[in-house]
């Protein structure tokens, strides 16, 4: 969970930063709030959960026999944020805003890049801090 905190953190700013818009009124859409700190609640619990199951995947599967190997963590934490990016922003939030009846929902998939960059952000800081937090 500490590493998907960290993660949500970095990412968090990211979105604060470059992509105002989703932190404030998307991520807090998702479930019937609105504004920069419930965004940033919203955002923070949903990373945790995201941390949580990525130590389950890299210690209850296969994938386990690269837990103490920071570089192949690194690689997992990528992959992990570009799968998050495909299935959570892609696919998932698009359809949660649409039957939410967020205005601005949009459109399936919805697949930017500088969304892609947030997601990788985050799979790189949860993979390289798993082992230690």
């Amino acid at each position: 969970m500490g590493a998907g905190l960290a993660g949500g953190a970095v990412m968090g700013v990211l979105f604060s930063v470059l992509m105002t818009p989703v932190i404030e009124m998307a991520i807090p859409a998702l479930v019937g709030l609105s504004g920069g700190v419930a965004g940033w609640v919203v955002h923070m619990s949903i990373s945790a959960v995201f941390g949580v199951v990525f130590a389950a995947l890299v210690t209850l599967t296969p994938l386990s026999e690269f837990a103490d190997q920071p570089l192949a963590l690194l690689g997992l934490g990528l992959a992990y944020g570009a799968v998050l990016w495909i299935v959570a922003a892609g696919i998932v939030m698009p359809v949660w805003l649409s039957a939410v009846g967020f205005p601005m929902a949009p459109p399936v998939p919805n697949l930017s890049p500088l969304s892609l960059g947030t997601h990788l952000v985050f799979g790189a800081v949860v993979g390289l801090l798993y082992p230690y937090i």
